[in-house]
């Protein structure tokens, strides 16, 4: 790890002004990409702005339709939420899938959206209930958020505060997992929401992306039965030493199968 400066601010304007001082800076949220990274030499920020004192940036908080989460909240706090586990059952049980007890902890829901990891469980999520990313300029529509590999439409120095989710009519998360780090070799969320039919999928792309045929399939009838008549496009999907991108293409019908059953269809 190379030699760096390390930063606690107590509020937004004094992690904006850190930012700004130091221009090979960045924001730490929860650490569990960027510090592992940092470790190998990947990565060799200047400072670090630890975003981890800003007490505007956590906590959950429950309108009549909405859940809306603080970018630094832990994964496990969101799935231990009562709240999110009545209003939301899926996004719960969705963070309490994520890594192992430690990464649950540490990590925030802020700081895995804005890596925007293609195996990453939330960006599914965010997706598929079609939330709003709330950050300190703006508001952005999830399907404008998630724009590539480790990519998104944040500006620079923009900093996510919450995210708001609207109450999906149902909703379900079905993940094929990679058995040691917990990442989804494929994950889809299938949600009924007042706009209609949505289907997020994670782990198969370059980053989160929604399946529009699968989305029309379901609209049409929702039901598990018929999916398997669906033909995933492979030719820009993720293949490794885990899954080529034929079988992620078959995984994501099979993950969304699950979904669909998981709802009653």
């Amino acid at each position: 790890m190379y030699k760096f400066n390390y930063h606690k601010p107590q509020s937004l304007d004094e992690a904006r002004a850190l930012l700004k001082s130091n221009e090979e800076g960045i924001f730490l949220a929860g650490g569990m990409t960027l510090l592992p990274a940092m470790k190998m030499r990947l990565a060799s920020p200047s400072d670090l702005v630890d975003l981890g004192q800003i007490e505007e940036l956590k906590g959950i908080s429950i309108g009549p339709d909405t859940v809306q989460i603080g970018a630094m909240t832990s994964h496990a706090d969101v799935a231990a939420s009562a709240e999110v586990q009545t209003m939301i059952p899926a996004l719960a049980e969705l963070a309490g899938s994520i890594g192992d007890a430690q990464v649950r902890n540490r990590g925030t829901l802020g700081g895995s959206i804005c890596n925007s990891d293609p195996a990453a469980d939330y960006p599914a999520a965010v997706l598929g209930l079609d939330a709003m990313v709330v950050t300190d300029r703006r508001e952005i529509a999830a399907d404008d958020f998630f724009v590539g590999m480790f990519e998104t439409a944040l500006h620079e120095s923009e900093i996510v505060k919450a995210v708001r989710f609207p109450k999906p009519q149902r909703a379900a998360y079905a993940k094929f997992s990679n058995p040691a780090s917990g990442y989804a070799i494929v994950g889809v969320m299938v949600a009924q929401t007042s706009s209609g039919i949505r289907v997020a999928v994670t782990g198969a792309g370059p980053n989160a992306f929604r399946a529009s045929a699968l989305e029309a399939k379901l609209t049409a009838d929702f039901s598990a039965a018929d999916l398997d008549e669906i033909n995933i496009d492979h030719s820009d999907l993720n293949g490794d030493i885990h899954a080529s991108p034929e079988y992620r293409a078959r995984l994501v019908v099979v993950m969304a199968k699950q979904a669909v059953r998981a709802l009653g269809g």
